[in-house]
């Protein structure tokens, strides 16, 4: 496994091995790596020859500076991760390398209007334009390249997807499904800084997730029900504090008053839980894997994984 810190560094070797007929990989992370991260990487390393992972903290998707510091930041823990995965290169770049203005912000920025002016858009101004900078920067920096996402975070993908497609990147953007606890809650970096307390009624937006699923399957197809259904299982937690709970269109984002295809639909949920935002996302088609009590790892919204999956 290669560690470079530098553009050219990593462009270089990811150009050597296209220039060798192998098939690169990206997979784009702000680091703390945890199982869905892991997941990520293990599903890029079944399907390409060389797999590269970026760690980078960005700075340009941080509305408050306080929140960006308190990032968790895990480098050597990550860069084992990488290595028990099989990863074959890691890059690790500073601020500055990526925006050479740095501290300065980059005077050129990337914004994809409507999709990523609603839900986490609305609550956090700027944050998806900090995003598709980015991604963008990392793109070009990778050539052409399969890259792996989450469907965790599910508008994040729809606005990359959206990115690479206008701005012709050759990059293939693949979904892959969201990792979970036991209890359903949704890996996620941020989950550490929960108290126990706070930990345990996190889950609560699983649970409003799995309730309008079942809405849906007893033949409900009304959004606003649908969002219903989830405030009222989210209001049972007092800990919890709801930001929005919405059906929308797979496509636009727009919220959606009547399901007419359940699978063009989209169940998406927000909230505080003590010092951390989190959020969460569910196909309103139910996946067997949520459900099975044996599974150690659910994993959610196949369906629209293999929507997104091949795409850019």
């Amino acid at each position: 496994m290669e560690t470079v810190e530098t553009a050219r560094g990593c462009t270089d070797l990811l150009d050597r091995a296209r220039a060798a007929g192998r098939s690169v990989a990206l997979v784009p992370t702000m680091g703390a790596l945890h199982e869905g991260h892991r997941s990520l990487m293990v599903r890029a390393r079944a399907e390409c020859d060389v797999v590269a992972v970026s760690i980078f903290v960005n700075p340009l998707q941080f509305g408050d500076p306080d929140d960006m510091e308190r990032y968790p930041r895990t480098l050597e823990h990550d860069l084992a991760v990488c290595a028990e995965v099989g990863v074959d290169v890691v890059f690790v770049p500073s601020a500055p390398e990526m925006y050479p203005s740095w501290p300065e912000p980059p005077a050129t920025t990337v914004s994809v209007r409507g999709i990523s002016e609603r839900w986490e858009g609305a609550a956090r101004p700027g944050h998806f334009d900090g995003v598709a900078t980015v991604v963008a920067a990392l793109f070009a920096i990778a050539g052409r390249c399969r890259a792996y996402f989450g469907l965790k975070d599910f508008q994040q993908l729809a606005v990359v997807r959206a990115m690479a497609t206008e701005l012709g990147f050759p990059v293939e953007i693949v979904g892959c499904p969201t990792v979970r606890e036991p209890d359903g809650l949704a890996l996620s970096s941020r989950n550490v800084r929960l108290s126990p307390g706070e930990r345990r009624a996190a889950s609560v937006l699983s649970r409003a997730l799995a309730a309008a699923r079942d809405a849906v399957a007893a033949g409900e197809r009304s959004g606003d029900a649908l969002a219903a259904t989830m405030r009222a299982v989210v209001a049972t937690e007092p800990a919890v504090r709801l930001d929005y709970a919405v059906a929308v269109d797979t496509g636009t984002l727009e919220e959606v008053r009547t399901l007419m295809d359940p699978a063009a639909a989209r169940l998406l949920i927000a909230a505080q839980v003590g010092p951390v935002r989190l959020i969460d996302n569910s196909a309103p088609v139910d996946d067997r894997a949520a459900r099975d009590p044996d599974s150690h790892t659910a994993h959610d919204g196949a369906d629209e994984a293999r929507r997104l999956e091949r795409t850019g």
